[in-house]
Order: structure tokens, then C-alpha cells, then sequence
């Protein structure tokens, strides 16, 4: 892992473990400013402080960035667009170890897919719930078949919505993603983080 992401991934595992800058350089043998260099993206730690801290905070620093890591960066990105939580959770839970930018989009796209599964859940109970009652209204003659048509269709429309909404970001993101643009899923709730 090279800089800036390794300083990134320095901070993040400490901020993890709950030490400070200066009880991680005292477990690692270095000086604090050490630490604060590395994190700050400064300088490339030395095998033995690399050893060190991969040691200390239980992650592999020594691995080198992934070979191919925009195409698994947009393989994550696009696997969004169906909806399959298993897919993105595979291929992130294989690669995040070695990859701090894998990690982090990996993070992001299993967000989403939490968050639109729920959502999609929520609209299918709707739907459950919603369409037999219209049903029923229906055959009572309750109603005007035009407003329980439009009814029946309303209540199908967040599906559709929410698989336009899936599509639209699956398909900006991997963009994003390959032209090496910031990505971002709106609407998201933090579940992994």
C-alpha cells in the first residue's frame, strides 16, 4: 500500500484500536512525529516501522495496491445496479484487506445495498399489504375503477422508482470510478462503517 492511502488506513485502524498518535508510536518503538508523518502522508514508513504497525494494528500495510484495482473498484460499483447484496459483500470481504481504496468503495456500495434492500422490502410490504385490500374494494364495488386502477399503480410506483434510482447510481458511480472521480450514494445509511 503506497501514500496517501496507507496514512489513511494508518489512522483509521488506530482510530479503531483506540490509541492516540503517541501510544502507537511508543508500542511501535518510533517517535510520535513518526506516526503523524506517516498519517499525514508525508513520508513512506521503513520496513521495520511498517512491520511494526501492521503488527500492532493487525492489518497487512506490507501488501502492494491491488493489480487491477479501478476494475474491482468498478466491479463493486456496478454489481450495485442488481441489487444482490452477496455479490459487492464477496467480492469486498476478498479484497478489502489489500486495498485501502477496495476497502473504502467496498464500504460505500455495501451501504446502498443495505439501504435499498431495506427500502425494497419496505415497498414489497407495501405492495403486499396495499394491492389485496384494492382488491377487495374493488369488488365490493367500493370506488371508481379509474381511482383504483391509478391506485394500484401508485402503489407499484416506488418499486419502479427505486430499481430506476439503483440503476442510475450503479451506473454514475463505476463511471465515476474509471474516470477517477469521487463516488457518492445518496440517501445511504451507514451500516458498515
Amino acid at each position: 500500500m503506497k501514500q496517501p492511502d496507507l496514512g489513511l488506513k494508518v489512522s483509521e485502524l488506530r482510530n479503531e484500536k483506540g490509541f492516540t498518535q503517541e501510544q502507537l508510536a511508543e508500542v511501535c518503538e518510533v517517535t510520535p512525529r513518526t506516526i503523524q508523518r506517516i498519517e499525514s502522508g508525508e513520508v513512506e514508513p521503513r520496513a521495520f516501522t511498517r512491520n511494526s504497525l501492521s503488527n500492532v494494528l493487525e492489518f497487512d500495510l506490507g501488501k502492494n495496491d491491488l493489480e487491477n484495482e479501478r476494475f474491482w473498484m468498478a466491479a463493486l460499483h456496478i454489481s450495485s445496479m442488481f441489487c444482490i447484496v452477496l455479490i459487492p459483500l464477496l467480492i469486498w470481504s476478498w479484497l478489502k484487506n489489500r486495498s485501502y481504496q477496495v476497502d473504502k468503495h467496498g464500504r460505500q456500495v455495501m451501504n446502498f445495498q443495505i439501504t435499498v434492500t431495506l427500502a425494497l422490502f419496505a415497498g414489497g410490504f407495501c405492495l403486499v399489504v396495499g394491492m389485496p385490500a384494492l382488491l377487495i374494494l374493488m369488488e365490493q364495488g367500493i370506488g371508481n375503477v379509474i381511482l383504483m386502477s391509478s391506485l394500484a399503480l401508485l402503489s407499484v410506483m416506488p418499486m419502479i422508482l427505486i430499481g430506476f434510482f439503483i440503476t442510475y447510481q450503479g451506473a454514475v458511480n463505476t463511471l465515476r470510478v474509471l474516470t477517477d472521480k469521487s463516488t457518492r450514494y445518496p440517501l445511504s445509511i451507514k451500516f458498515v462503517k
